[in-house]
């Protein structure tokens, strides 16, 4: 029954990110796509404190042993979480960004590649088979009609989505490695310790290259700490879930049911902005659905 706690985690995970993403868009609109990412590790690292402390203290535990292993996994985990984000900024700032995200998505199939390469974490055929249905569902949401030949002509968005889902879907197995090679301790305390030194790594490395390379992003984020501290709650909900989800399962099944994040905010979107589903998102809506039913099928 606990090693199918991960659904609630991940569930849990994803809504939370979908609030975060909207916190952040209206950061971003005050000062700027860099400045509203760092949010994200500096509010967020408070907050990822509280809850390990909270959870070490209900628990009755102490901090897990981590080895150069856990040490190697983590590092590799922040540093291409922070790749993965950056080359998504890149895209964003293209106008091709519809393109190069809906490669971006193709994250769920690439952790399931990087699962089996550095970790082990092999998956039934019908699994695999939910998780291509899933993530074309995901691209048919994203990608308009009339964008459908640059999937294939344009190189540039190709490229950058397929680096950018490539280091997620590296972050997500990096996470998974580095918390299943912690010894001792529960599975969620695990998962919230590689939380909080990742995000120090993470706080540490983006706030030297803003400090140097964009002062004003670096320090917008400080002088608007009062509607940042949401974004970093939410950012450390959302961080804490996902890798208590990855504590348990293979990240391939967590990142994969995480989809649902996608189908959700279309929903919420659309609820505030009075516009209805298309056809073609309906459409990429029964497909996400479907390849999520059939990988839970193989887990449950």
């Amino acid at each position: 029954m606990i090693a199918l706690l991960w659904i609630p985690f991940t569930l849990t995970a994803a809504l939370a990110q979908v609030g975060r993403n909207g916190l952040q868009a209206n950061l971003t609109r005050q000062i700027g796509t860099l400045g509203a990412t760092q949010v994200r590790f500096i509010f967020g690292l408070p907050f990822a404190l509280l809850f390990l402390f909270t959870a070490r203290l209900l628990l009755d535990e102490g901090a897990p042993h981590a080895g150069p292993s856990a040490y190697g996994y983590m590092l590799l985990g922040a540093v291409t979480q922070i790749a993965a984000t950056a080359l998504m900024l890149v895209a964003m700032a293209r106008k091709a960004f519809g393109v190069a995200y809906a490669y971006i998505k193709t994250e769920p199939v690439l952790v399931a590649l990087f699962g089996v390469l550095l970790l082990g974490d092999h998956l039934a055929p019908l699994a695999w088979t939910g998780i291509v249905i899933a993530t074309a569902g995901i691209i048919i949401i994203s990608v308009d009609l009339r964008q459908w030949r640059t999937l294939l002509t344009e190189w540039r968005p190709m490229t950058i989505g397929i680096a950018s889902g490539a280091f997620f879907g590296i972050a997500s197995v990096a996470f998974r490695g580095a918390i299943v090679s912690l010894d001792g301790g529960s599975p969620l305390n695990r998962a919230l310790t590689i939380m909080v030194m990742s995000l120090v790594v993470q706080c540490i490395l983006l706030g030297l290259w803003l400090f140097f390379r964009d002062r004003k992003a670096f320090t917008g984020s400080l002088l608007i700490w009062r509607e940042s501290l949401g974004a970093g709650f939410l950012g450390a909900l959302a961080t804490a879930c996902w890798n208590s989800g990855l504590s348990l399962t293979a990240a391939a099944n967590v990142r994969t049911l995480g989809l649902i994040e996608m189908p959700v905010a279309g929903w919420f979107n659309r609820r505030v902005s009075g516009a209805h589903l298309g056809r073609r998102e309906w459409f990429g809506t029964l497909l996400v659905m479907s390849g999520i039913g059939l990988l839970m099928t193989q887990i449950i």
